[in-house]
């Protein structure tokens, strides 16, 4: 589905991130991961390549709340592969303290990742594409950016302003030929998820609909569906894969 193109995945070195740079790779892209740290991103480079040492897959750690860094990533992801089609901005951390424990330093530092990373992505990237005739752009959102959570008021906010910047940008770059989703998982069995004990894993099962958690893989056929020509007129949206756990 995506042979020729290359992707870029930023949150790239474990969970969702993880699949998704796994199953682009199935699907003949060449793919450029990154992670907050070299040592990370290493350690999900081998693991890629104990299953396919053919893949075309790089590593790089760049901080992506500096714009510099960033658009210095774009730029020597292009020189290595020739075009960057795809860009999924997936890095990101959440936080759960309510509001008269919540520091405004940790508030700061969410919305700098979860937010400004993902515009000095798609400001780094836009140029690129728009070169080269088009692409396509993928925010990872959440459920919580729909409605809301009860405590941690820092990420649902954080990931209010990726489905504004989503739609926003869809309007903006789809006379470019440049498409801008998102992806909203709900609870995914991602190292922390799969951490929890058995009978609090049920307890957070049981309102979900489907009656169980995702997988990172689920989660992953959504972006990849985007990602692809299938999805070749949909742009602005903010798909939901949670289980209709929202509701």
């Amino acid at each position: 589905m995506l042979k020729g193109k290359v992707a870029v995945v930023t949150g790239g070195t474990r969970g969702i991130g993880y699949a998704v740079v796994e199953l682009f790779l199935k699907n003949g892209a060449s793919v450029a991961l990154l992670g907050s740290r070299q040592e990370t991103v290493d350690k999900a480079l081998a693991k890629l390549k104990e299953t396919n040492p053919d893949w075309p897959v790089v590593g790089m750690a760049p901080d992506l709340t500096d714009y510099a860094a960033v658009e210095a990533t774009m730029n020597a992801v292009k020189a290595q592969f020739g075009r960057i089609d795809i860009l999924v901005n997936n890095a990101g951390i959440s936080a759960r303290e309510p509001l008269m424990q919540y520091d405004p330093a940790a508030f700061d530092n969410i919305i700098r990742l979860n937010v400004n990373a993902v515009f000095n992505g798609c400001r780094a990237v836009a140029p690129i594409m728009k070169e080269q005739g088009g692409g396509s752009i993928i925010n990872t959102s959440s459920m919580v950016s729909l409605y809301g959570q009860p405590s941690g008021v820092g990420y649902p906010a954080s990931k209010f302003a990726v489905n504004g910047l989503t739609k926003s940008l869809a309007r903006e770059l789809g006379r470019s030929n440049i498409r801008v989703n998102a992806v909203a998982p709900g609870v995914t069995r991602t190292d922390m998820v799969a951490a929890l004990p058995k009978e609090l894993l049920e307890r957070v099962s049981a309102p979900i609909p489907l009656g169980r958690v995702g997988e990172p893989e689920e989660v992953a056929n959504c972006f990849l569906f985007l990602a692809s020509d299938m999805a070749s007129y949909v742009t602005g949206e903010i798909l939901s894969v949670d289980g209709a756990a929202q509701t």
